[in-house]
């Protein structure tokens, strides 16, 4: 009933009167919104002038951010201002910042220092942008990779010649040709391997990461990945000009190292397999310290391979010119050392040997003492000396228990958990935040395909992760489509023992120095927190220069980092001619944590305008 100073009439006037008013404002603020989101809006309107200001049609074309996130606008800053970098001089279009021949000549010769890393102080580095070789083309989609390089990405023909009856590489008007030949595998590496499967269970799973040490142009870790092994494959920057280039322009896996005074940069028990090809290291200089290097990174249970030199010295005595008696010793002075680290022989036929380490020291029977290493930290290998001593074996409680667990075959291997985890050896992780991260990566990954549905294609082949974890995203992204450098911070936790036990591959790195490989060597690069983790330690845009150094033109970049880190890499980035974008966290808004995804624009040496151009390849991404 109303009031006796409001009849029910007025009321029933008012009420209609109110809920017009609701009624237009609600229709006023709804088309204000569509208005805004339709692109007129002051945000969005520049975040799509940038997106249409990308030259690469692969990418652009093939974006979705409007649909899933927001564009998000960001206080500015003070510091840093924005700066565009200039190009690097077109000498420099193959700088590799701690592998320069000019610097590495001032190192002593003796043990392959001067093969080893030796980056630049301070003053020295350099902040400019290193350009591509004039044109330059996107490499072949996989598999067609495996076999054929555009000239003009490596344009280096020596190798064409030194191993013209080797079948290395050949050169075919504009591209080279690689028929998978190598210095002890003439025919190809396919029957090789063929060879080596009747010893090595290579096909069932049980071998899933190999080492090649002094791998040439990496022909038998391209076709190891035919029986989905990963390998990680390694050389030094010398006169076999461009060989680690080539292997990865190839689509495979490699690095630029050596075996010299320093341990390779890999956690012990990392690999499956290793193999040593005609690699002309001295396995028996130092008393067997190489070989020891070798047993450190080699899981219990795992094999080593070595053929040429000293196997079938017989044979080959008088092709390389040296004598029967010094052959034969250097043969059994490795056998020797084998047994030293409880290594077995299992096969020897023609230029090949293959050798098992035994899983556990109790099914060791050495005929004399050893030393073994006395490192507190294993793991901790960064610049750290290599020593004369056998890494003992972790413990065990009977004669058949796997030293350091026992891993499952591959692709189970991949999400099951891993012995570092399920022993406590990982601080701070246990099994449940192990499956944890597995739903976190896999959710992320869906989160990038949706933002660029070639992430998982051929397009992008060759990809890293800056701060690679438990090897999440790898995991995710798992397929023979792409593989995944997986890098951990020598400043973060260490990680990377887990990342080898799921049957991925990866390195350690410190982020303020230069990585170890060539210019344009992959195609998409992901860093998660990678920012935030360096911010005290070196200058971010060393560390993006560096990023835009090994980024090929037209690859991608995904950033994720607390946004006012965020705004300061942009920045830096906007002046790299690289096409950026500052997103949302997929989760939502209100999450501190947002996404920069940018795209390297195409430009080579000597274009004098700063806007990118289109490339010129003929070869199409496939899916």
């Amino acid at each position: 009933m109303g009031s006796k100073h409001n009849p029910p009439g007025n009321n029933r006037s008012r009420s209609s009167l109110s809920l017009l008013v609701v009624v237009g404002l609600c229709c006023f603020f709804y088309l204000l919104g569509a208005w805004q989101k339709s692109g007129f809006g002051k945000g969005d309107s520049i975040a799509m002038e940038i997106t249409k200001q990308a030259q690469c049609t692969d990418i652009v074309t093939d974006l979705d951010f409007e649909p899933h996130h927001n564009t998000v606008k960001i206080p500015q800053r003070a510091n840093p201002k924005p700066v565009s970098f200039k190009p690097c001089d077109v000498k420099l279009k193959d700088y590799t910042p701690c592998q320069e021949q000019d610097r590495a000549m001032k190192f002593p010769r003796e043990n392959m220092i001067y093969r080893e890393r030796h980056c630049p102080p301070e003053n020295e580095k350099l902040r400019c942008l290193v350009p591509a070789p004039k044109g330059y083309m996107t490499p072949f989609p996989w598999p067609k990779s495996r076999d054929y390089v555009h000239y003009a990405n490596a344009p280096f023909k020596s190798l064409t010649v030194e191993k013209a009856g080797q079948n290395w590489v050949q050169f075919q008007g504009n591209v080279f040709k690689f028929p998978g030949g190598g210095t002890m595998f003439p025919q190809g590496a396919d029957a090789y391997i063929e060879e080596l499967a009747s010893v090595i269970p290579i096909k069932d799973g049980s071998v899933r990461t190999a080492l090649d040490t002094g791998c040439g142009v990496a022909s038998w870790g391209a076709y190891m990945l035919k029986r989905n092994v990963l390998t990680m494959s390694f050389a030094p920057r010398d006169n076999h000009e461009a060989q680690v280039q080539f292997a990865l322009e190839r689509g495979v896996p490699a690095i630029i190292a050596v075996l010299g005074s320093i341990l390779l940069p890999y956690p012990p028990r990392a690999f499956d397999m290793a193999q040593c090809s005609r690699c002309l290291i001295p396995w028996t200089a130092n008393e067997g310290t190489y070989l020891m290097e070798v047993d450190r990174v080699l899981r219990p249970g795992g094999y080593w391979v070595l053929s040429g030199p000293p196997i079938n010295w017989k044979t080959y005595y008088k092709t390389w010119n040296r004598t029967k008696s010094d052959l034969n010793a250097e043969q059994k002075r490795i056998e020797e050392i084998a047994e030293s680290l409880c290594w077995e022989k299992k096969y020897e036929k023609g230029d090949i040997a293959i050798f098992r380490k035994k899983i556990n020291d109790r099914s060791c029977d050495r005929s004399t003492s050893v030393d073994t290493c006395k490192r507190k930290d294993t793991d901790d290998v960064w610049y750290k000396e290599i020593q004369t001593c056998i890494t003992p074996f972790p413990k065990v409680s009977n004669e058949e228990e796997v030293a350091g667990g026992k891993l499952k075959k591959f692709p189970e291997r991949l999400f099951a958990v891993p012995p570092s985890i399920s022993k406590g050896l990982i601080s701070g992780v246990d099994a449940e935040a192990y499956q944890e991260d597995i739903k976190l990566w896999k959710k992320r990954v869906t989160a990038y395909k949706r933002i660029n549905r070639l992430i998982g294609s051929t397009r992008y082949r060759n990809v890293m992760d800056m701060n690679a974890g438990l090897g999440g995203l790898a995991a995710a992204l798992e397929s023979p489509k792409s593989w995944v450098m997986n890098v951990v911070p020598t400043i973060n936790k260490n990680t990377l023992s887990v990342v080898y036990e799921r049957g991925l591959i990866g390195i350690y790195h410190d982020w303020c120095e230069g990585f170890s490989t060539y210019p344009r060597t992959y195609d998409f690069i992901h860093a998660s927190g990678v920012f935030s983790l360096y911010q005290h330690s070196c200058k971010l845009e060393d560390i993006l220069l560096e990023t835009d150094r090994i980024l090929r033109p037209e690859g991608i970049v995904i950033f994720r980092d607390e946004v006012d880190v965020l705004n300061d890499v942009r920045k830096i980035a906007d002046g790299m001619r690289w096409d950026t974008k500052l997103m949302d966290h997929e989760d939502g808004p209100l999450v501190p944590e947002k996404i920069l995804v940018a795209v390297k624009q195409y430009w080579v040496a000597g274009d004098d305008e700063k806007s990118s151009v289109s490339s010129s390849s003929d070869n199409n991404s496939e899916e």
